[in-house]
């Protein structure tokens, strides 16, 4: 039994030595990448990222300079938006009669009104007041617009200022809360349509005016001071609310 099996060993390691590959046959050749070769390399992918980089820092120049000219016409807009809302909201004015939830109106130069210092562009009631659990006050409130110096350390022109006055009748001095809009702007100046001109002036509390209801039309000319090149805001609201009537404020007896 130990022969047989001695006998068949040098079968087996013939087998295998034939299966096993020729270790002194033709060899695979390998070549690797030159220094000439690596050095084109690198400069094509140095060319590439600089036009890449290049591409990006353009991009990024334009997308900052779109954010910067959003950011500045975004004040402007939120001005625009609110006065555009108030005018549209504008009440029915008293104009002598004894009707309930009215108000004067009043807009153009010299125009004051109690609790605000110094003059005011434009003086409405507007229903455009937020209604909550916690304010016990109507949708109707006071409104005006007005310039204060600027609050700016630059000190270019002034600050356009929305002073609200919720409750209608104070025992004292009305509590006014002011709300800053727009900063570096050199006017403000409202004109109103009567249909046929524009009224410099327009004002529903003067005795026997003839301006008893509100315009058709109120026209915002808005300057700002950024210098020469600096473009006014301009923009007209239709006047939607107009009292039916004629009545006027009496100048005395038997008118």
């Amino acid at each position: 039994m130990k022969f047989a099996t001695m006998k068949l060993l040098p079968q087996k390691l013939q087998a295998s030595a034939a299966g096993a590959p020729k270790l002194n046959g033709p060899r695979r050749s390998l070549r690797a990448f030159t220094l000439i070769e690596m050095i084109l390399a690198m400069g094509v992918t140095a060319i590439v990222l600089i036009c890449i980089s290049a591409a990006l820092f353009a991009a990024f120049h334009l997308r900052d300079a779109a954010f910067s000219m959003v950011d500045s016409e975004s004040p402007v807009d939120n001005a625009v938006s609110t006065m555009k809302k108030d005018l549209e909201c504008c009440v029915t004015p008293t104009n002598g009669t004894t009707k309930v939830l009215s108000g004067d109106f009043r807009a153009g130069t010299g125009i004051t009104s109690v609790g605000i210092s110094g003059n005011v562009a434009v003086e409405m009631y507007t229903a455009t007041g937020g209604l909550n659990d916690a304010s016990p006050w109507a949708d109707i409130q006071r409104v005006t617009y007005e310039l204060k110096p600027s609050s700016s350390s630059l000190g270019l022109g002034q600050d356009l200022y929305r002073s609200v006055v919720r409750n209608l009748l104070p025992v004292a001095l009305p509590q006014v809360e002011d709300q800053f809009l727009l900063g570096g702007v050199s006017s403000i100046s409202l004109s109103c349509f009567d249909g046929m001109q524009w009224q410099p002036i327009w004002d529903t509390t003067v005795v026997g005016t003839t301006q008893t209801n509100l315009p058709i039309a109120v026209k915002v000319d808005i300057q700002m001071a950024g210098g020469p090149g600096s473009q006014p805001v301009e923009f007209i609201v239709p006047m939607d609310s107009v009292a039916r009537t004629n009545a006027i404020l009496g100048a005395g007896p038997g008118i």
